[in-house]
Order: C-alpha cells, then structure tokens, then sequence
C-alpha cells in the first residue's frame, strides 16, 4: 500500500488515519470501483500495524459506503458516480465539522473569530504546499 503514512504523535488513532487515508484516495479517484484492497493481514503486514487496526479502518470504509466486501473474495472499492463521491466528501466533511463545531462552541469562539482562524490557518497550509 503506497502513500500511507502515519503521524505517533496524533491525536488521531491509527485506525482513522488510515481510514482518511484511503477515504481520500478514493473520493479523489486515485483508488478506482472494484480496486481490490489488500487482504487485512496483509495490508497489516505492509503497513507494519495491528489486523485489528486495520480491521477497524476497512469496517469505518464500509460503513461509509466507500467499500463493500465479498465473502471469500475480499473487499473492493464501491462504484460510486462523481456525484456520489461529491455527495459522500460533503457527508464526512460535515460530520466532522460538526465534531470540530461543537468543541469550538465548548471553547466559547464566535463564528466570525473561527472564520479568521479558518482563513489565517488555511492559507498558512497553502503556502507550505
């Protein structure tokens, strides 16, 4: 599995990274429909990390209709139009603003302070791309 990486020092488990990972890849069409993932074990032993690990991170894809699996066969990517792959992008980005949201209402920021901090931060990543 080439162009996964992990960060040991997230806050994010291994299990999400790798499912954003590949999320990405595939609702950036770079992982095509009917793509055959690796079996667990071995993209567990490619990736140097637990099967459960991995296990999660195919179940999460799963779950988000990116994948679908075939008994005995493996799991494979969804076929998915590029409207569903814009429709499935704008799901999970909403969910987790809505993750990141509530914890900035905790904090007691305004909308409009966000929005600053969004652009401030955005254009800081632009720039070292």
């Amino acid at each position: 599995m080439r162009g996964i990486y992990f960060s040991n020092t997230s806050e994010k488990p291994i299990y999400q990274q790798l499912f954003e990972q590949i999320s990405s890849q595939i609702l950036k069409g770079e992982l095509k429909s009917d793509f055959n993932l690796p079996p667990i074990r071995t993209a567990a032993k490619e990736l140097r990390i637990s099967i459960i690990t991995v296990k999660k991170a195919w179940e999460e894809l799963e779950r988000a209709g990116l994948i679908y699996s075939v008994a005995g066969k493996g799991c494979f990517i969804s076929d998915l139009s590029s409207r569903d792959l814009l429709k499935k992008r704008n799901q999970i980005i909403r969910e987790q603003l809505n993750k990141d949201l509530d914890f900035y209402r905790e904090l007691g920021i305004k909308q409009e302070e966000l929005i600053d901090l969004i652009r401030k931060c955005y254009g800081s990543v632009e720039a070292s791309v």
